[in-house]
């Protein structure tokens, strides 16, 4: 699954990017809870956990169906 998480996420950071931020894959627990870090401008963005959520954790949903759940750490 972590291979799917990687693949998936890679199709995101460009969005990221273009706005100066980017998101790095820590984990990928056996429950389906994706960990990700927040760098660059996504880091102290108020709207980063909108994104998150959002943006993120519904794409890896829609493209990896084992995630559960996408959390900062």
């Amino acid at each position: 699954m972590e291979d799917k998480v990687r693949n998936a996420l890679e199709g995101i950071r460009p969005a990221l990017q273009a706005d100066g931020g980017d998101l790095e894959l820590v984990e990928v627990t056996p429950d389906g809870v994706v960990r990700v870090r927040l760098v660059g401008a996504c880091h102290s963005c108020p709207m980063a956990e909108f994104t998150l959520k959002q943006a993120v954790e519904e794409r890896l949903k829609e493209e990896v169906p084992e995630v559960t759940e996408v959390v900062a750490v």
